[in-house]
């Protein structure tokens, strides 16, 4: 999460990291809650000996409750692992003072010694990939890097569930293990990001899906089972409702605004429609609570409509809770609680606190909570009930990763060990992951690939082009190990010269006549630009959509003087403006390669040789430079036609687009025509109808007999597309692998209720009749809903 200051509070052992394990003397006597049932007065406890270990130093054994050192707690029912976890986590809050209570409502929750409950940090991060951000992990070791995935745009490029699934296994695996060794914290992970990239100048983009709630939605469920530890299909879940690692999909909700014009997510009012709010935004999160089973929730910074959403009782207990069954627990942003004061204007810092509480969360990433909760109280502004409620939803995890039922080591994923990060199993799934998002944009004249052997000589330009660190992206690394793009090409040619053309990715002093020499010295040339963290990243959205400083003046140079039309090379998250370079018959190949992790320099250099055929697809579209004139804070996804607003995302979009949602093309043609559909004619009263249809997939001979992997996209189009239709709307899509001139059949399954309604005005989902197309490439079928 964001790197915010907290103001000026100590946290005492949560700050330091410390957590207390040990064993008691029968000189030292326990006093157990008089309203406890099970306590007695006092009791003699056996052998004193409290460690206190720091985290900063070498990595020690991971903390646990219940453990045969703690003669006394292991017998009590929060500790007994045969019995259901909900009476297990209300026993555990029976026993607690309200003082203890409270120090447990913010992300470093401190040991209770005398229950042998160790401290708990809850703020981890693994966007893509294990990272050293937030306050629960420290790799510098035993485990000193974890295997970084592309950024999470890119690997949404492949449209690929498999891929996405296995990703997050791979990284609840390495969480575990992180864990095991002592060099974690805690085993809650705020992540996925699943808000929509609705505004191409976000920040934070990147670390999405895209801008389709469809493919949002479905990466989340995927992504979350595979770290959570379920089975794909969902129909497979650890016994006891037992957790890996635990998942948190964030930023809940319409949260997509960083820092626009001085505009900042702290005091940004998001007016979203009832009509939006139900097909766009919340979608992604009701399937990653209801079908994925997220365990955390995380809500966002700003407010929506009016009411902070981390004090939004519809969001976080109607929404949430009641209709879509959550069962995890609910954390604010970090200091999202502070700033409800100190931004927002909410109320006095008691009336945040309590709003908060009262509203649904259950801890604060920050102190504000732990500081001002008592005085809520006494004000009777918060009951206590509101704090045990979120103690339940808090040991409820806690208890769920195994961490109350003694060694942990010595449980199920306790022998998951260092050996388990950056494996070679996981190093090759980052590279098949970079290969399988990298999309190819232009490729005139079939110019890529590059004939390695038939290469003589070779020009690589670019600041982007020698620079590992900036394949990774935000919230990323540190990784196993990394290849800059530079290197990778040189690994196939060897005569590889280069200069940077540009002083940083900002580019703004450009050393164009030096490029431009080198260009006119060598066979081919390749040019490595983009953006980076500088430009683009939490806390920084852009104001333009074009290349920043002089690139486009260095690619423009280069590209006349080359000898051959040249090959550029994109590294960025959100889309830019390059209909310069699209519509230039010197520039004669175009690849996107977003921030494609730790191994995307090797992914990038077998794309331009060859030896990877590229297969991914746009999950954004690009828009215009003109698109900026549209307000970052205008929330609305529809168009309006009368004051000229063009609307957002493919589904509505009414303006030029630089390059559409779903674009991508590849070595070799792939055509598609509709063999077979059970049903040309639906009625309402069929809510689910079964719909297979029969793909052929051709190679041309002139594409040189290459095998590949690439996304099939159905879309659904209705025949007019008015009362707030989408233009067209992403069903379903599967990955397909394909030999030269081979042919497969593929099955995509339609469900009237979930794919041809539409959101009314009143954010009700409705069924409308009428004549749509199913659309697959350049192949479309018609059918008919009747009412």
């Amino acid at each position: 999460m964001p790197w915010v200051s907290f103001e000026n509070v100590s946290h005492g052992n949560q700050s330091s990291g410390l957590f207390i394990h040990g064993h008691f003397s029968n000189a030292c006597m326990m006093t157990l809650p008089k309203e406890s049932k099970y306590s007695t007065k006092t009791m003699a406890l056996s052998s004193l000996l409290i460690l206190v270990l720091s985290y900063s130093a070498a990595a020690a054994a991971p903390p646990f409750a219940c453990g045969p050192s703690f003669e006394l707690t292991s017998s009590l029912p929060f500790c007994r692992s045969d019995l259901p976890i909900p009476d297990r986590a209300r026993d555990v809050v029976s026993r607690l003072t309200l003082d203890e209570k409270i120090s447990q409502l913010g992300n470093g929750a401190p040991a209770i010694p005398r229950l042998g409950i160790p401290a708990y940090e809850w703020w981890s991060e693994a966007l893509h990939g294990v990272a050293q951000k937030g306050r629960g992990v420290t790799l510098n070791t035993t485990i000193k890097g974890a295997t970084t995935f592309p950024q999470v745009i890119l690997t949404a490029a492949s449209f690929d569930e498999d891929i996405w699934y296995r990703i997050g296994e791979a990284i609840g695996t390495e969480a575990r293990a992180v864990y095991n060794v002592g060099q974690a914290k805690g085993l809650a992970f705020w992540t996925p990001n699943i808000n929509i990239f609705r505004d191409p100048r976000w920040g934070r983009g990147q670390e999405t899906p895209g801008e389709d709630p469809t493919v949002t939605g479905r990466y989340a469920v995927a992504f979350v089972r595979g770290f959570q530890g379920d089975s794909p299909d969902g129909q497979q879940r650890l016994e006891g409702d037992r957790l890996k690692a635990s998942a948190c999909c964030k930023h809940f909700a319409a949260y997509d605004l960083d820092n626009w014009k001085n505009i900042t997510r702290y005091a940004f009012n998001a007016k979203v429609t009832a009509q939006d709010m139900a097909d766009t935004f919340q979608p992604p999160f009701q399937r990653c609570i209801q079908d994925a089973r997220a365990s955390g929730l995380m809500c966002s910074y700003n407010e929506v409509n009016g009411v902070p959403a981390c004090a939004s009782h519809d969001l976080l207990t109607v929404t949430a809770r009641d209709q879509w069954n959550f069962n995890g627990y609910t954390v604010s942003d970090c200091d999202a609680v502070l700033t409800m004061f100190r931004d927002l204007k909410y109320g006095s810092q008691v009336d945040v606190v309590a709003a908060s509480l009262n509203a649904g969360m259950d801890v604060n990433c920050g102190s504000y909570v732990q500081r001002f909760a008592k005085s809520a109280i006494d004000d009777q502004k918060l009951a206590e009930s509101e704090i045990d409620r979120a103690l339940h939803n808090l040991f409820s995890v806690r208890m769920r990763l195994g961490l109350f039922d003694g060694d942990v080591t010595k449980l199920p994923f306790g022998d998951i060990g260092p050996d388990r990060v950056c494996s070679k199993a996981h190093l090759d799934l980052a590279l098949e992951a970079a290969r399988s998002g990298i999309v190819l944009l232009k490729n005139d004249m079939n110019r890529l690939p590059l004939q390695k052997l038939k290469t003589s000589s070779l020009a690589v330009i670019g600041p982007s082009a020698e620079s590992a660190s900036l394949l990774l992206g935000n919230y990323g690394g540190p990784a196993c190990k990394s290849i800059t793009v530079l290197k990778a090409i040189q690994s196939y040619v060897s005569n590889t010269k280069y200069v940077a053309g540009c002083d940083t990715v900002t580019c703004s002093s450009a050393s164009i006549d030096q490029a431009v020499q080198l260009a006119k010295s060598v066979e081919d040339v390749i040019l490595v630009m983009g953006l980076n963290q500088t430009e683009e990243a939490e806390k920084h959205d852009r104001i333009d959509l074009v290349l920043p400083g002089n690139q486009q003046q260095l690619i423009r140079g280069v590209a006349e003087a080359a000898k051959k039309p040249i090959i550029l090379v994109l590294l960025n998250g959100g889309p830019v403006d390059i209909r310069f370079a699209r519509d230039d018959k010197n520039i004669s190949a175009i690849i996107w390669a977003g921030y494609p992790g730790e191994a995307g320099g090797q992914a990038l250099a077998e794309v331009i040789f060859g030896d990877h055929n590229p297969g991914g697809k746009l999950p954004i579209t690009w828009y215009p430079q003109e698109f900026t004139s549209v307000p970052m804070t205008d929330m609305r996804m529809r168009p309006d036609p009368p004051t000229g607003y063009p609307g957002r995302t493919y589904r509505f979009y009414q303006g030029e687009k630089v390059f559409q949602f779903g674009y991508g093309i590849h070595y070799t043609d792939y055509s598609y025509r509709f063999i077979s559909v059970t049903k040309r004619t639906f009625h309402l009263n069929s809510n689910v109808t079964r719909l297979v249809s029969e793909l052929e997939a051709d190679f041309c001979e002139n594409q040189g007999r290459m095998s590949g992997k690439h996304p099939v996209l159905l879309f659904m189009r209705p025949e007019k597309p008015n009362g707030g239709r989408p233009v067209k709307q992403l069903v379903d899509f599967r990955s397909v692998s394909l030999e030269a001139g081979e042919k497969t059949k593929v099955e995509f399954e339609l469900r009237l209720c979930e794919h041809l309604a539409i959101s009314n005005e009143d954010g009700m989902m409705m069924l409308e009749g009428g004549r749509h197309f199913l659309v697959v490439g350049r192949a479309q079928y018609p059918i008919t809903v009747k009412a």
